[in-house]
């Protein structure tokens, strides 16, 4: 199961200094969990602000992945919001992509000819879906995998979800791939994320209907880290003992 947190600053409370201290305290906390990635979404903030943010985080991570021994396998990835250039330039480890942005495909072109390019790593690439289609899409382009949103009501917006059977048949897609694979058709498959509306309560049947992992912000940005984590897990051993 994956762990996917999605940061935004501008709901912690107080001044702008205090928000940026509170990010970069639960980027820590996230960090230290074995939260698998943190997408670094901070899209107001002029490009040297982000790039002072992004070198900050990137060495935040890198300390925290540093204290875990060999016997922890867990790494956590830094993934910048859009800012391909960023996300080069201060040595993440990959990008997450919107529907708006250059397909997967045409970034790991420019990644690889790219002067700060670390040679011995691919980016790590995920894209936003909103429907089968846009997994399809990102698949195709070869994305490392799909956040797919919003599943559930957004209540603070009202946005309505795309609801379960989206997800059941977004990731049927990768089923269908595996089939493919078993009888010599060699496309690409990837996992996809439920996003939106996503609980700790409700993790499971997001995990039951083929989501590879669980993404969020207020989901991790509003409770500690490490016991939201502990109640995914708790839920997904649960449900699987259960289908035993």
């Amino acid at each position: 199961m994956l762990l996917y947190y999605i940061t935004d600053r501008l709901q912690f409370p107080g001044t702008e200094t205090e928000q940026r201290r509170a990010l970069l305290a639960k980027i820590t906390e996230a960090a230290r969990a074995g939260v698998d990635y943190i997408q670094l979404r901070e899209k107001d903030l002029h490009i040297r602000a982000l790039e002072q943010l992004t070198r900050e985080a990137v060495a935040i991570v890198a300390k925290q992945n540093a204290k875990r021994d060999a016997a922890d396998p867990r790494r956590t990835a830094l993934l910048i919001n859009s800012r391909i250039d960023v996300a080069l330039a201060c040595g993440a480890d990959g990008v997450h992509l919107t529907s708006s942005d250059l397909p997967a495909s045409e970034v790991r072109i420019l990644w690889s000819n790219s002067k700060h390019a670390r040679r011995t790593c691919s980016p790590i690439i995920a894209v936003s879906c909103h429907s089968v289609n846009n997994v399809e899409s990102a698949a195709s382009h070869g994305a490392d995998f799909a956040v797919l949103a919003p599943i559930f009501e957004k209540v603070q917006t009202g946005t309505p979800g795309i609801g379960l059977s989206a997800l059941r048949a977004a990731t049927g897609l990768n089923r269908k791939a595996d089939r493919r694979v078993e009888s010599g058709d060699r496309r690409a498959t990837i996992p996809v994320l439920a996003l939106g509306g996503v609980t700790p309560g409700n993790a499971q049947v997001c995990l039951d209907s083929g989501a590879a992992g669980i993404a969020g912000i207020r989901l991790f940005q509003e409770a500690d880290v490490q016991k939201t984590i502990d109640a995914i897990r708790k839920g997904a051993f649960a449900g699987s003992a259960k289908r035993k």
